[in-house]
């Protein structure tokens, strides 16, 4: 599966943006579909997660409430949607898939080595 996402950009403390991640190859439903991002020297960490065949959303704490995963089979895209956004929510995000058939348990979904393959990261930037 190749991805790619796009959507970041320069938004203020409390603005929304949405978040795009176009997959090619496979249909994204039938997939684990994660959100992680990177902030300037931090390691790249769980943000969302969308289980495959409706398996349901999942969130980091720091995110809950204010961000949401979903996906549109006819575009074959998943989404991450983005309100509330605040100064620590600044860093390079990126989407990936779980190509492994082998269902797991959503702990391991929040780790970067359950997936397979990437998209190229798109920034986001908030301030004041």
């Amino acid at each position: 599966v190749q991805l790619q996402a796009s959507g970041g950009g320069l938004v203020q403390i409390g603005g929304s943006l949405r978040l795009s991640c176009a997959a090619s190859g496979r249909r994204i439903r039938d997939y684990d579909m994660g959100w992680f991002r990177q902030a300037p020297g931090g390691e790249r960490a769980f943000v969302a997660v969308l289980r495959r065949s409706g398996g349901g959303d999942y969130y980091a704490t720091s995110v809950a409430g204010r961000f949401r995963i979903f996906g549109d089979n006819a575009k074959n895209t998943v989404y991450l949607q983005m309100n509330s956004l605040k100064p620590e929510d600044t860093a390079v995000y990126y989407c990936a898939v779980r190509e492994n058939p082998r269902r797991t348990i959503l702990s391991e979904l929040q780790t970067n080595r359950a997936y397979d393959s990437w998209g190229q990261g798109t920034q986001v930037t908030v301030s004041s």
